[in-house]
């Protein structure tokens, strides 16, 4: 056979990692491969008129040991032969071209079976839009573009910090299902621009764009474009342009949305502020959580491949990981791993054992958020991802043990050590007892303690106590002052003396009829000014008893406004403490079945001192109101509340509590009631099969709502 590669192949030479190769790419199917020095040599020397044999042999002449071996030869030509890159002269060419075809469109079928998360729909080739586009944008496609970008994004984020606060606090009305629709929108146009700053940037460096589409992000539309020219620009520095585009696009949107977000703060319901919150929300989250995570095949991936110059990275850690089972643990010594130095030998293992981590906790994480959402949907998806991901796989490595003709003189040695893995595995988290610990947050609080609320409306002008001051009986705690009641009560003093002189008057000229009204006039003044005095007295707030003073530093209420019942804090006696855990339904169900458990607890304050505790009432009724704002975000604790609620202590589930009584006799133990604590508690020993099936069942509970 005389084969030759054909007319329409192109190769560009690359360097990785100081050694050349030369990067073959296949126009009429956008595909890309790789060949080493003397592979590309031997291919070249395939001129159509020369044997095969006649080019292996020459190149042996030249290169000796460090040529391909026979069968590495004939595994080459099959390979490109396979790519339809090599022409051989035999009939019937045409039905071998037809069939491949037909075998490609199959593994591409495959491929987007097993990757239904990843959902691919090809559209249109907009080679010619971005044609259109780039000549726009190049005088800025550069090192001075790339400051003006650096230096606009700063600016925006400089003049958002300030507003942190109210623009974290807008992420659960973004992401709430009424304001979905605007959301993809939002989500689509961005996510467009994103693609094009790809294309422009590969066009500009002299690449190709030949497919636009969508791809259904588990069942969530999201454009693409095919980029993969990019592999053949022979600067790694532009194809790290090229991966990077469109993050650098989408975060200028961001900065511009972030502007007129700043801009529309004083119309917090208009559409402009909703909409500009919404694209700052997915052009910088995002792309920040996804683009940039190299665990996945998106950007972060490319941009990592190019930088540490390991194309591939993904099939050869895979391959690395593969490698080891083959050689260790089946012993097939004449494997070859996908590398040979050291350096790439490591990245290649750390990197794989992250991905593989990585993709089981994308399935379960996200299955559960669509089942949460649309339990039906999300349980087809499951199944099916499932079999795509984990089936499928373990029934090929069963047909590799038994059909696998490298495994031929080691067949019995893998069936034994895959079955011996197996049960000891099953073994190992099926039947072995594990410790058990369940973890949970708490708070300090006094069995005999009493609220402090403001008894009148008024501004805060003093305060009087610090947080964990002790006070006695009737001690001021915090002052007001209301200039209403004050002035009510001149005016009130001034009507007393003008009705009572009235009244003198009346019975000076011995009027009966004019005197008795009067008189009532008089006592009703007097029982107004009564009222008001009383209201001025409740302006300088008292302690009820004697205790320690609790809650948030009066301090910095000083020139707020207070309405009357608004809490001021708590006196407690700190020589009668308990401390309350609060657990949510998922976690509460082994605390309510009469399990027998141990308890330890930590102060968040002083960490590293552990005390026991001793279980007094465990309230297996919901509540929704917690026991303290500690508890909750709003106090630094772990429990979130309703978006509405201003008191921080309206939790958004139902809460399960847990009454302990802390071991502290012979121990010197600081806690203040109000004080936050973690607590473990610790149940009997069970496999770890059996304590993740109860993690996993409880988790599709609390999500699916059953």
């Amino acid at each position: 056979m005389t084969p030759r590669l054909r007319p329409h192949v192109q190769i560009t030479r690359q360097h990785y990692r100081g050694r050349r190769w030369h990067v073959v790419h296949d126009p009429s199917s956008n595909n890309f491969y790789r060949l080493n020095p003397i592979a590309h040599e031997f291919v070249g020397l395939l001129d159509g008129k020369r044997t095969v044999e006649a080019a292996w042999e020459i190149s042996l002449t030249r290169h000796g040991d460090d040529a391909p071996t026979q069968q590495e030869a004939i595994q080459l030509i099959g390979q490109l032969y396979q790519a339809n890159l090599l022409r051989v002269d035999a009939t019937p060419e045409i039905d071998q071209l037809l069939q491949r075809g037909k075998e490609r469109t199959k593994k591409k079928a495959m491929s987007q079976a097993i990757g239904i998360m990843y959902f691919k729909i090809r559209l249109f080739n907009p080679d010619a839009l971005v044609s259109w586009v780039e000549p726009m944008l190049r005088p800025i496609l550069n090192r001075y573009g790339m400051l003006i970008w650096l230096a606009f994004c700063g600016f925006a984020v400089i003049r958002l910090l300030p507003e942190l606060d109210t623009l974290l606090s807008g992420v659960d009305s973004a992401i709430a299902p009424s304001n979905w629709g605007w959301l993809i929108a939002v989500f689509i146009v961005t996510k467009a621009l994103h693609e094009l700053g790809h294309g422009v940037i590969l066009k500009r460096h002299g690449g190709q764009v030949p497919e636009f589409g969508i791809m259904l992000l588990v069942m969530f539309p999201a454009p693409y474009v095919d980029a993969s020219s990019a592999w053949s620009l022979p600067n790694k520095w532009n194809r790290i342009a090229v991966g990077a585009g469109g993050m650098l696009f989408e975060l200028f949107i961001a900065s511009i949305a972030a502007l007129i977000w700043l801009q529309t703060l004083s119309a917090p319901d208009s559409l402009v502020h909703q909409i500009a919150y919404n694209a700052m929300f997915v052009a910088s989250v995002s792309t920040i959580l996804f683009n940039a995570n190299p665990l996945m095949r998106f950007d972060g991936y490319y941009i990592l491949s190019d930088l540490i110059e390991m194309p591939n990275l993904m099939q050869r850690s895979m391959n690395q990981i593969k490698f080891y089972f083959k050689r260790y643990v089946f012993g097939m010594s004449n494997e070859r791993p996908p590398t040979v130095h050291a350096g790439e030998r490591w990245i290649l293992t750390v990197y794989g054992i992250g991905a593989i981590a990585y993709r089981i906790f994308l399935f379960f994480s996200i299955t559960l958020y669509v089942m949460g959402k649309m339990f039906a949907i999300g349980l087809i998806l499951a199944i099916w991802t499932a079999s795509m991901w984990f089936i499928m796989p373990v029934g090929k490595f069963v047909h590799f043990l038994a059909a696998s003709p490298n495994l031929s003189e080691h067949r019995p040695r893998a069936i034994v050590t895959s079955l011996a893995m197996i049960l000891i595995g099953l073994g190992l988290v099926g039947a072995l007892p594990m410790p058990d610990y369940r973890r949970a947050g708490g708070v300090v609080e006094s069995r005999s303690w009493s609220g402090v609320f403001f008894a009148a409306d008024g501004f805060v002008i003093d305060a009087h106590v610090q947080p964990g001051e002790r006070v006695e009986k009737d001690q001021p705690l915090v002052t007001l002052e209301n200039r209403e009641l004050v002035t009510q009560r001149e005016a009130l003093i001034a009507e007393i003396a003008r009705f009572e002189g009235m009244h003198r008057r009346s019975m000076e000229l011995d009027q009966p009829a004019a005197t008795a009204p009067l008189r009532r006039q008089v006592v009703q003044l007097r029982d107004q000014l009564a009222w008001v005095n009383k209201r001025l007295a409740n302006l300088v707030i008292r302690a009820p008893h004697a205790g320690v003073f609790v809650g948030p530093d009066p301090h910095a209420m000083i020139g707020s406004f207070v309405r009357e019942g608004d809490p001021i804090g708590e006196i407690v006696e700190p020589g009668s403490l308990r401390v309350v855990a609060s657990l949510n339904q998922r976690e509460s169900s082994w605390a309510a079945d009469g399990t027998e458990y141990d308890v330890r607890i930590r102060m968040v304050s002083t960490a590293p001192t552990a005390i026991g505790g001793t279980v007094e009432k465990v309230i297996p009724a919901g509540q929704q109101r917690l026991r303290h704002t500690s508890l909750s975000f709003f106090g630094g604790g772990g429990v979130q509340t309703e978006a509405d609620d201003q008191t921080g202590t309206l939790a958004k589930s139902k809460q399960f509590v847990i009454e302990i009584a802390p071991e502290i006799k012979g121990i010197e133990w600081v806690g203040l009631p109000g004080e936050r604590v973690k607590l473990r508690f610790e149940l009997p020993p069970k496999p770890l099969l059996v304590q993740w099936g109860d993690w996993l069942a409880k988790l599709v509970q609390d999500r699916i709502n059953l």
